[in-house]
């Protein structure tokens, strides 16, 4: 961290310190909190925009209300910084997202005052809900609280939860933290004052001493509903949360302390579902984050004088970009190709396909299930869809991947980005089991590149099929191969000899190939490129089994169900019995850090391989080394 004094930050431990303070010093608070919040992103790197655009609201929460008694939910936790650096952690946010260091997400074994883990969308409204019955059913006086951005509203599983709190008779506050309206929002002194006065007692009361008179003539009743939306409808917008149950206030200004304070106390009061509606702005108080929000998402470390920079070298091509530059080809090449994504446009590499192919390009929100019916839907009518999707997030559509896509044998090609570890992001982010849960349902292929130039290549591969294939590819560059500007495509479901050896074989699948060569040249053994899970290169692998003494399987996924598993059940369905070492994630999540020390942890580094081969078959290494070759 800069030698930059914070003084009214510093004294704040926790919320009961932040409760201490005057009304008046809240703002001054407020303006440390943001430049700390910069200071410290800017040199571990981080989500920086979000976070910037909820300091003010953050301070009124804990103002407000009584953490960690009342409960705050914080869907997705990109926004959470300001929450960590309240609630005692405001020292270690220089091991931010780092091995052993703070998580970039709500983490309850972390703190105390994290009350539920979150990292995927939409999950707030509905874990809070739960909180908000227990707290019911056990007695227990609280105030529950799901802060939910306009992004993650659009999900289904959000209105899902709406749906069932809305008649669920829960004292719960869902605070909307709106930062990207299409119009301008009501939100100066005259909407101020409108939301004090319907979140107020008076308000409340008269409303439901209303409709308590007003139910004995239900003509009256009727009409009195709807001059009440009407007049709440010109100083709102529509009263669509209305019509879940809730009592919805807003819009107000989420940067405005004098605004969220008393409309926060106000709601304290009210029972049953509220629905406040939160108007931030992104980047709020760091110009260059207002200007370009996007870039500012998740920087790595900057000067936060200056900005992000370009590098002074060219970055490697990743894969994300190569799947990127692929999707354009192939798009210009085949009209049928039409790409689609949940909202993840930027981290999918599509931003040039929409801007070359704009009628061919769907990003449908964050609504992965919904993306994957409709995939099925323009694959039934002759298109040939391509869906854009992490690998973690894959796992939020998997009944439709089987009934939809599957089921259907429905051509749909699956570009899996962020399979394996994923470093900073952690646990809910690591493309751990797709490897596992896609090789077990019928008509699906899985392809695994170990390089950019395999990742271009099987992608073609799997465009030219007739039924559902997934492509998996790690996140950021791999070992930096040239990558061909063609359409080439490789044989579907073949291996790759790519090291000729004695006793040992190992079983690449994906990018560990290259550690493996390298393990496979102090032990003396045979490296074959597998290239696909599904389907294994049966010929090749039975007749490695034969040659060789012992097997090894490496992937950068669980191991357990995954590609090493398939090897398994190939020999044992050919009748072969041989040894074979398994290797791949263990049966744990895996924290956030470096991706080379984690694989390094996890034993997938070069050395690590070479290690575990030798303490399992050790007695076979040593001999058969003179005159090995590699194959092209």
């Amino acid at each position: 961290m800069s030698n930059t004094v914070y003084p009214l930050l510093q004294t704040i431990n926790d919320p009961s310190d932040l409760r201490r303070l005057a009304r008046a010093q809240l703002e001054v608070l407020a303006t440390e909190l943001r430049a700390y919040l910069l200071d410290s992103v800017a040199q571990t790197g981080g989500h920086l925009s979000s976070n910037l655009g909820t300091v003010e609201l953050t301070v009124a929460l804990h103002y407000v209300f009584n953490a960690p008694n009342d409960r705050m939910v914080w869907d997705v936790g990109h926004q959470t910084y300001p929450h960590k650096i309240l609630t005692g952690r405001r020292d270690r946010m220089g091991s931010l997202r780092q091995f052993g260091g703070l998580s970039g997400f709500p983490q309850r074994a972390e703190s105390e005052y994290d009350d539920f883990g979150t990292a995927h969308s939409s999950t707030s409204i509905s874990a809070a809900l739960g909180m908000a019955l227990a707290a019911k059913i056990k007695g227990e006086e609280r105030h529950v609280i799901a802060v939910i951005g306009d992004g993650a509203l659009t999900a289904g599983m959000a209105f899902e939860a709406l749906n069932n709190a809305g008649v669920a008779d829960a004292n719960l506050l869902v605070i909307l933290n709106d930062n990207d309206m299409s119009i301008s929002p009501p939100v100066g002194a005259l909407n101020r004052y409108l939301a004090k006065l319907l979140s107020g007692q008076f308000y409340a009361a008269a409303k439901n001493a209303g409709k308590t008179v007003l139910k004995g003539a239900p003509p009256l009743f009727e009409l009195a509903k709807r001059i009440e939306e009407h007049a709440k409808g010109m100083v709102v917008p529509a009263t669509l949360f209305e019509k879940f149950g809730f009592n919805y206030i807003g819009p107000i200004d989420g940067h405005d302390l004098d605004s969220l304070i008393p409309t926060l106390e106000n709601i304290k009061h009210l029972k049953g579902p509220q629905f406040l509606h939160v108007v931030t702005k992104k980047g709020q108080g760091y110009k260059l984050a207002e200007a370009d929000p996007v870039a500012y998402h998740g920087p790595g470390k900057f000067d936060p004088t200056i900005g992000l920079q370009q590098p002074s070298t060219p970055p490697k091509l990743t894969f994300t970009q190569v799947f990127g530059d692929w999707l354009c080809d192939m798009a210009a090449r085949d009209a049928r190709l039409v790409g689609i994504t949940p909202a993840m446009r930027e981290g999918s590499g599509m931003v040039e396909f929409e801007k070359r192919f704009p009628q061919r390009y769907f990003d449908v929100g964050i609504a992965e299930q919904h993306a994957l019916t409709f995939a099925a839907g323009l694959a039934c009518e002759g298109l040939k869809p391509v869906v854009a999707i992490y690998s973690t997030f894959l796992q939020r559509a998997y009944d439709q991947l089987i009934h939809d896509v599957a089921l259907q044998n429905l051509p749909v090609v699956f570009a899996l980005d962020r399979a394996g570890l994923v470093g900073a992001d952690g646990a809910t982010h690591a493309g751990a089991y797709d490897i596992a849960f896609l090789r077990c349902i019928p008509n699906i292929s899985l392809a695994c590149p170990a390089d950019e130039n395999e990742c271009r290549q099987l992608l073609t591969c799997a465009f030219e099929q007739n039924h559902p294939v997934a492509v998996r590819y790690p996140r950021g560059a791999g070992a930096g191969v040239a990558v061909h500007s063609g359409l080439e495509s490789l044989p579907f479901g073949k291996a790759q000899l790519k090291r000729s050896g004695k006793d040992i074989a190992i079983l690449a699948f994906g990018t560990l190939l290259y550690p493996a060569l390298v393990a496979a040249e102090a032990l003396g053994a045979t490296v074959v490129n597998m290239r696909w899970v599904k389907p294994l290169d049966t010929e090749l692998l039975l007749k490695v089994a034969a040659e060789h003494a012992v097997l090894v399987s490496v992937e950068e996924g669980a191991v357990m169900g995954g590609a090493g598993s398939a090897v398994s059940e190939a020999l044992q369905a050919a009748g072969l019995t041989k040894p074979l070492l398994q290797l791949g994630l263990r049966d744990e999540f895996i924290e956030h850090g470096d991706v080379a020390k984690l694989l390094s942890l996890q034993g997938l580094d070069a050395k690590g391989i070479e290690t575990s081969i030798r303490q399992r078959f050790g007695p076979l290494i040593g001999s058969g080394r003179a005159g090995l070759k590699a194959v092209a």
